[in-house]
């Protein structure tokens, strides 16, 4: 993707004393779906208002389809926002709520029956159209929501946490529309979470934020796989960070010193040798190997429990450390107190440092 609809250049913004974005930057593609994610407080709502228009910048610019918006109105920006209660009038049919933009718009009566229609049929809402919005689910409201920002044709599309009032199984349900709605519109997504799932599942970049920055942008495989920082690395996937030394670095690898073993971790060789590091290690890399193996590590089980699709294994690999283990598809659980190997692949130890 090279075609930006959407530059943010260097923003700030704060309220009263307290900064809330700081220096901020992306470019943002035509057609593609990003996310923003990060704990609550870290900016993510605060960067969406502002490209709306709904909040006023300190300073930095707003550049949508090559015209600066820094000091528009919303209604001169060419962004619809949905926001997390959906903000239907509870008035109007689904039919009306839908059709209030075109309307106030001034479109034909024949061309305002047919261009609702068309999006009650991509949001799989076909026959609710007399519906009132208190007669329709959460789920349903979501949609209903969509239909009406995604008729007016805005070039992007703002999702303020909008599957936050659902439930797990909805939710779960939900993305999926929501990825199959915005390939068949077309349109621009930039979505707001602090839910890694929902990012990883339905992005094709997420922007990971921490006090009004970016700390790292990029794929899902990228942000889960490979983190550049200790933030991310914490924050996105169950993953294990463990203190090491750093011993050499090899043509293909770093060898570290972890407890009472060698092991080999993908090559940075940005850290220096002899100093210490953190093995970022993803609880579903690691692996119970029979015996003793290169870059395996012996440990003994302090826990383990069952989690429907995968069991969670705990295990002390030298005093006071330990490393989880996540197994997909197993369903018995080892015993507490034996005696493991973990293994891990050396391009699945990242090392990071604070």
């Amino acid at each position: 993707m090279t075609d930006s609809v959407l530059s943010i250049r260097n923003i700030y913004k704060s309220f009263g004393t307290n900064r809330i974005i700081n220096g901020l930057s992306i470019d943002i593609y035509r057609g593609e779906f990003i996310t923003l994610l990060g704990e609550s407080g870290c900016g993510k709502t605060t960067t969406l208002r502002l490209v709306a228009g709904l909040e006023s910048l300190d300073s930095g610019s707003i550049v949508l389809d090559g015209f600066d918006v820094s000091g528009k109105p919303p209604d001169k920006r060419n962004v619809n926002t949905v926001f997390q209660n959906y903000a239907l009038f509870p008035h109007m049919n689904v039919f009306d709520n839908i059709a209030y933009g075109p309307k106030v718009q001034g479109i034909t009566k024949h061309d305002l029956k047919s261009k609702v229609l068309g999006m009650l049929e991509l949001v799989k809402m076909t026959g609710y159209e007399k519906r009132m919005p208190g007669q329709l689910s959460g789920g349903q409201r979501q949609r209903v929501a969509i239909a009406r920002a995604l008729i007016n044709k805005p070039l992007i599309l703002l999702l303020d946490e909008p599957l936050g009032a659902l439930d797990q199984k909805l939710r779960q349900h939900m993305q999926q529309e929501l990825k199959s709605i915005q390939a068949q519109a077309g349109v621009t997504f930039v979505y707001v979470t602090h839910d890694q799932d929902e990012a990883l599942n339905m992005s094709d970049r997420i922007g990971v934020m921490r006090e009004g920055q970016f700390v790292q942008v990029g794929t899902p495989r990228e942000i889960y796989e490979e983190p550049k920082d200790m933030f991310v690395a914490g924050f996105v996937g169950e993953r294990n960070l463990v203190e090491v030394g750093v011993l050499e670095h090899t043509e293909l690898n770093t060898v570290v010193h972890m407890g009472g073993n060698k092991v080999l971790a993908r090559r940075n060789v940005g850290i220096e040798k002899g100093s210490k590091a953190f093995a970022a290690i993803l609880a579903d890399k690691a692996v119970f190997v029979e015996g003793n193996r290169d870059n395996a590590i012996p440990g003994i089980v302090v826990s383990a429990s069952y989690n429907g699709s995968h069991v969670k294994t705990v295990v002390e690999v030298y005093k006071g450390i330990e490393i989880s283990v996540v197994e997909y598809g197993r369903t018995d659980l080892p015993g507490c107190g034996a005696g493991v190997w973990v293994y891990v692949e050396a391009g699945d130890v990242v090392l990071l440092q604070n």
